[in-house]
């Protein structure tokens, strides 16, 4: 029995990074032979159930310490993981769990991880003293490699892939139909049903005035319905309330829905299967449209979204700094117009990129040879 553990942002609800979870268990159960797997996670209990899987507790040193000494291979996984961009500490965190693994004599793989930005010298530094000493090192995006190159890593040790949510496998609607219609949402005759998966963290932003009219505006011009689909939910649904209540003070209410319960990866993806057509500013929520054959608008936070557009042939419409109502009907209506063309396009982008993931489980089992 070769034992793997896992480090990675799991088990705080947040939909994107549960699943990557997902995806790379489910891929090292399908391509590793006689493999037990354990993830340090927020909610240990949960992740164990979730997955069928053993869980430890992330913030406990003790729980780290045992697990790293238990294990054959540490595999930090997926993600954004090492930037320090939304937080000065978490980069710290992810290579002090690295640096003891190798202190204790275990090896460690990073599986087709986004990396950056990382704009703190020091941090720079670390992540270039801390990588050199990784086993195999896959990244999901050409921008990732570059960053670690100019930090100093070899370039020749860097493999370009995906990331892993894209090897979860398409799901049946009928699930999601039945949540929709629990969230209270009804379909009206011959409307465009559009999701939005919105990241931001202040209600009274341009951003959201901008959303707010492009929304108010879809509905009454384009007789769309819209759902607001929280992918963070501790983050997510205080601006999905708020474009809610603003629309439903426009007398819109029977309108616009949101869904207000956490729901399992298979479960949103399913919900996502169900739209017309997604505005995602949340990377993994493009991800699920991409996987379920749904047009996408993307609008850009962050250096991944761009990176993730760029590799299924698209760019991103604006930022979430730039959007601006007119700019963006005009876009969603193109998109809509053009979706079959679209949809071909990006599928046959994803089906390369799948691929190419199955570069993490060969080279993991090149080290469980060795």
């Amino acid at each position: 029995m070769y034992k793997i553990l896992i480090s990675g942002y799991y088990g705080f609800n947040n939909i994107g990074d549960e699943s990557i979870l997902t995806a790379v268990v489910g891929s090292m159960r399908e391509k590793l032979d006689d493999v037990e797997i354990t993830v340090l996670s927020h909610d240990p209990e949960s992740t164990a159930e979730k997955y069928d899987i053993n869980s430890c507790d992330r913030k406990s040193i003790p729980a780290i310490l045992s697990a790293i000494r238990r294990c054959d291979l540490l595999v930090s996984g997926g993600g954004s993981l090492l930037q320090d961009t939304t937080s000065k500490r978490s980069i710290l965190y992810y290579l002090f769990i690295m640096a003891v693994a190798k202190l204790m004599g275990k090896p460690f793989f990073i599986y087709s991880q986004g990396i950056g930005p990382i704009n703190s010298k020091f941090n720079r530094r670390l992540t270039a003293i801390v990588l050199k000493k990784a086993r195999g090192i896959v990244v999901r995006d050409a921008s990732s490699k570059q960053l670690l190159t100019e930090i100093g890593l070899d370039e020749g040790r860097i493999v370009v892939t995906a990331d892993p949510v894209l090897g979860v496998k398409p799901v049946h609607l009928e699930k999601g139909k039945e949540i929709l219609l629990q969230e209270g949402f009804k379909k009206q005759q011959g409307s465009i049903i559009a999701g939005f998966a919105i990241k931001e963290r202040r209600i009274d932003s341009n951003f959201m005035d901008e959303l707010e009219k492009s929304m108010e505006r879809l509905i009454t011009e384009q007789n769309a319905q819209i759902v607001l689909i929280p992918f963070h939910y501790s983050e997510d649904m205080a601006p999905a309330a708020e474009l809610e209540r603003r629309l439903s003070d426009r007398g819109l209410a029977d309108r616009i829905c949101t869904v207000r319960h956490k729901h399992l990866t298979e479960e949103m993806m399913s919900i996502i299967g169900n739209m017309d057509i997604l505005v995602g500013v949340r990377l993994h929520s493009l991800i699920h449209a991409a996987i379920m054959g749904i047009p996408m608008i993307g609008i850009s936070y962050d250096p991944k979204i761009n990176s993730f557009l760029h590799s299924i042939g698209m760019k991103a419409a604006c930022t979430i700094y730039d959007l601006n109502n007119d700019f963006f009907v005009k876009e969603f209506c193109e998109t809509y117009k053009n979706r079959d063309k679209i949809n071909e396009m990006v599928s046959e982008k994803v089906q390369r990129l799948i691929k190419s993931l199955a570069t993490n489980e060969e080279m993991i089992k090149d080290l469980m040879k060795g």
